[in-house]
């Protein structure tokens, strides 16, 4: 039974990164630190793996989402150049954190660690 609740905290960690991502911004993410900062000392490699990944990549995701934000508000929203980027933002960055995350999502379901590809911080919990 302690094997199917510690695959149980990285799927929901990775849910939550998804749901954080796609459906509910911010009310997902602040439930994942609730999660973070209550488990992360007491779960299993796997599922603190898994939070930590979601947890530090979700905050480089609302990084560089309030960048492109500012930057859409700095130059207005009247000249080309903002939209260019507003758009690759969400061509290329969100939807490369879309794809990690149903990755991670799966290894999370199958009981394996998941280390985020070049943003994912490095933890011995991933190794």
């Amino acid at each position: 039974m302690k094997a199917r609740n510690e695959a149980s905290l990285a799927v929901l960690a990775e849910a939550l990164f998804l749901t954080n991502l796609l459906v509910a911004p911010g009310l997902a993410f602040l439930w994942l630190a609730w999660l973070w900062r209550v488990k992360r000392h007491t779960a299993d490699a796997v599922g603190r793996c898994h939070l930590e990944q979601t947890f530090f990549v979700s905050l480089w995701g609302g990084l560089l989402l309030v960048a492109t934000v500012f930057f859409l508000v700095s130059f207005g929203a009247d000249w080309g150049g903002s939209w260019v980027v507003a758009i690759l933002y969400f061509t290329c960055i969100h939807s490369t954190l879309v794809l990690f995350g149903i990755l991670g999502l799966a290894r999370a379901m199958a009981g394996k660690p998941y280390r985020y590809p070049g943003i994912g911080p490095k933890t011995p919990a991933c190794d």
